[in-house]
């Protein structure tokens, strides 16, 4: 079974930046998770726990897991071509 790397990158970059999007919006109100918001901001250059930070972990969050997922995609397909 072939998996197409664009659109499994796109989901992949779709969850993984509403999910940090999410996670800011609750850290802003509640104080929850921000440990784990400290780390990508470390990660993420321009990211801060809060709504501004929410919009670029959002940008950041999808650009990061579309390439990787589009590059697990792309690898799985070789691999799957050599057998």
């Amino acid at each position: 079974m072939k998996l197409n790397p664009r659109n499994f990158g796109l989901v992949g970059g779709v969850m993984w930046g509403v999910s940090i999007l999410l996670m800011t919006l609750v850290s802003t109100g509640t104080g929850y998770g921000t440990d784990f918001l400290t780390l990508m901001g470390s990660i993420y250059p321009g990211y801060s726990v809060g709504f501004f930070g929410a919009g670029v972990g959002l940008v950041y969050g999808f650009l990061d897991a579309f390439i990787g997922f589009y590059i697990f995609a792309w690898l799985y397909n070789w691999m799957e071509g050599k057998t």
